[in-house]
């Protein structure tokens, strides 16, 4: 058994794009187990990486996201996640978290083989994530109820996918073991 790592997907965000109707009520209903989850990881000493997109501003760090996402109508939202100190994070431009990105590189670093993948959203990011992270032999826990969707369906068909195609661990927020 290797080290765990919670990977935050994309729930540094202002919720000022075309699907954000759909998507922000279940961010509400996602963001309690959510933020329960980054508590404990935080408690035992695992890594908290937040993989974020940055909204097409590439002169833009993790700061000025935050910031921009804290000053937008849907804050109550994103405050409640935010980083500390400790937190990781890493600028995303595609779905996936690894698509030119450095994590695999650091998740190498940290000597992590098992990620626990939250956030937003599950038929995309979330999906495309686990695919790669499949694809690299790491081992994946999807926590259903600390994830977001837009789509209750294809959310649905992203989870059984990853289940059975990626052999992912697909449970409750408060059962994962890290």
């Amino acid at each position: 058994m290797g080290n765990s790592a919670l990977i935050v997907i994309d729930m540094i965000n202002a919720y000022d794009h075309a699907d954000a109707e759909l998507l922000v009520p279940t961010v509400r209903t996602a963001l309690p187990p959510l933020t329960r989850l980054i508590d404990r990881a935080r408690t035992e000493g695992v890594p908290v990486i937040y993989a974020n997109d940055n909204f097409g501003e590439w002169r833009s760090h993790h700061g000025e996201i935050i910031a921009t996402t804290l000053a937008g109508k849907n804050a109550e939202l994103v405050e409640p996640i935010l980083p500390n100190d400790d937190s990781l994070f890493v600028v995303k431009a595609r779905h996936s978290i690894f698509y030119e990105t450095p994590l695999s590189y650091l998740l190498s670093q940290l000597g992590v083989d098992h990620i626990v993948l939250c956030g937003q959203v599950t038929e995309q990011c979330i999906l495309y994530s686990a695919l790669d992270a499949h694809i690299r032999q790491l081992r994946v826990t999807v926590p259903e109820d600390a994830v977001a969707h837009i789509h209750e369906d294809l959310a649905e068909a992203a989870l059984r996918m990853m289940e059975r195609n990626m052999s992912a661990s697909i449970l409750k927020a408060e059962t994962v073991e890290f």
